[in-house]
């Protein structure tokens, strides 16, 4: 069997993002927000649950709610995430090892 061995000495653009401290910051609070909305809408989807009807259940704003749907830079706390997915029938936990914490809202 035959393999192929690149030998390109040249770094990957995601390679010079990942080498840069301040970028690196910036690449993995973008991604956990990206992450966490593609949560939401999939978790909005499941349970055929409008903005409007999320936003009454969980006490957030419709237009924060928006804003996450739509991959806007929005700062959120914990709180708000636990809010957020409580009526979605999810739990915001910690864990290490074989401790969990449920973070409720």
């Amino acid at each position: 069997q035959m393999g192929i061995i690149m030998k390109n000495k040249k770094k990957s653009t995601f390679d010079r993002i990942m080498s840069d401290s301040e970028q690196k910051k910036r690449f993995e609070k973008e991604y956990v927000q990206f992450f966490f909305s593609e949560l939401l809408l999939e978790a909005m989807d499941e349970e055929h649950i409008s903005v409007r009807a999320l936003s009454k259940k969980s006490g957030v704003s419709t237009s924060v709610i928006q804003n996450m749907r739509s991959m806007k830079p929005t700062n959120i706390t914990i709180k708000t995430m636990a809010s957020l997915l409580k009526p979605l029938g999810y739990q915001l936990a910690a864990t290490k090892g074989r401790r969990t914490v449920i973070l409720t809202a």
